[in-house]
């Protein structure tokens, strides 16, 4: 079970973007890092094909798992991910800032 998961909302920790908030819309576990919404923007120079214009395109670059922490849902200042087995059987993420489960 992964700590930081597509579709979370994440702080970013450090960087230019440090404060920011921001979706989840890749990871890339191998490599150890995310591709946050609106997040770490770069611009690139694209040729021209058939499917896209050419020109310079605006992007979210990949950025390390280290330098995000998961919303907390309560506050939604970052906090750190933890693990616990709920009555039901069922292993779940906490938030251990508030001690909210982040799964639904």
């Amino acid at each position: 079970m992964q700590k930081i998961r597509k579709g979370d909302e994440v702080v970013v920790l450090t960087g230019k973007d440090k404060g920011r908030k921001g979706n989840v819309v890749t990871i890339m576990p191998k490599d150890g890092k995310a591709i946050v919404q609106g997040i770490n923007m770069v611009k690139r120079h694209m040729r021209q094909s058939q499917s896209q214009e050419a020109g310079i395109i605006t992007k979210e670059a990949a950025i390390q798992l280290s330098n995000i922490a998961i919303a907390d849902p309560k506050d939604g200042k970052p906090t750190r991910v933890g693990f616990k087995v709920t009555d039901d059987g069922r292993k779940v993420r906490f938030a251990k800032r508030s001690g909210d489960v982040i799964d639904g």
